[in-house]
Formats: structure tokens, C-alpha cells, sequence
């Protein structure tokens, strides 16, 4: 039992020398404004799907941009999944450029059937209020 507390001691010992500095109470919080980017990416057969991007910006104005299907009449389509992922990309350094940084993403998926569904990833963007 000695040894056990022995340990216990060592291991609070080392985290407290080697932990991340607990803010003071007087540190100031940062307050932040929020933007959000939506890929909404339909998977269905010919092309038929609908996908959008979708943002809302920190004044809650929102913007809806066409994206290109994941397949064509033929199936997987990998020249609309670059298409896609460039208009991302360009969006993500734009907003760089302008002081946001990503903050948090969250993905889903949704399939009706076997031969359908949807792809949505959502990108929280994040800086410090002006």
C-alpha cells in the first residue's frame, strides 16, 4: 500500500512540473466570432444529386454555392470530386488570409439506400473579435 502511495506522489509530482500552466483568474478571456462552412456532397447514381456548399459568416449571412456530384451518368466522377475539393481549398485560404482559423470539423453520412446518400462535413472557423 506504501508503494502504491509511494507512486501515486511521484506521478502528482511530475504532472505538476510538467503540466500546462493553469490560467490565473485575472488572465482576460478571448471572446471569438464565429464562421461556418457546410459541404453538403450527394452520392447518386447519373449525376442526379444535389451539392452545395454552404456558409454563414459571423454577421449570420449565408451564402449557397453549387458543387459538382460525385458521379456522372457513367459512376464515380474524380474529376468533380477535384472540382470540389478545390473550391474547399479555396475557400479555406481565403478565409485564412482574412484571420480565421479552423476550430473545429464535424462529418455525417446519410444513405436512403444502398445506391444513395449524402456526405456533409461541417467547418467551424474561428477568430479573435475586432
Amino acid at each position: 500500500m506504501k508503494i502504491i502511495l509511494k507512486i501515486a506522489v511521484f506521478l502528482f509530482v511530475v504532472q505538476a512540473g510538467y503540466g500546462q500552466d493553469l490560467p490565473s483568474p485575472s488572465a482576460t478571456k478571448v471572446a471569438y466570432e464565429f464562421y461556418q462552412v457546410t459541404m453538403i456532397e450527394s452520392v447518386v447514381p447519373a449525376g442526379l444529386g444535389r451539392s452545395r456548399m454552404l456558409t454563414r459568416d459571423e454577421k449570420g449571412r449565408q451564402e449557397e454555392l453549387k458543387l459538382d456530384n460525385f458521379f456522372s451518368a457513367v459512376g464515380i466522377n474524380f474529376k468533380n470530386i477535384q472540382a470540389n475539393e478545390a473550391v474547399l481549398g479555396m475557400k479555406m485560404q481565403s478565409l485564412s488570409d482574412e484571420g480565421w482559423e479552423l476550430n473545429s470539423t464535424a462529418a455525417g453520412v446519410y444513405s436512403a439506400d444502398a445506391s444513395t446518400g449524402i456526405f456533409i462535413t461541417r467547418y467551424i472557423f474561428r477568430r479573435p473579435k475586432q
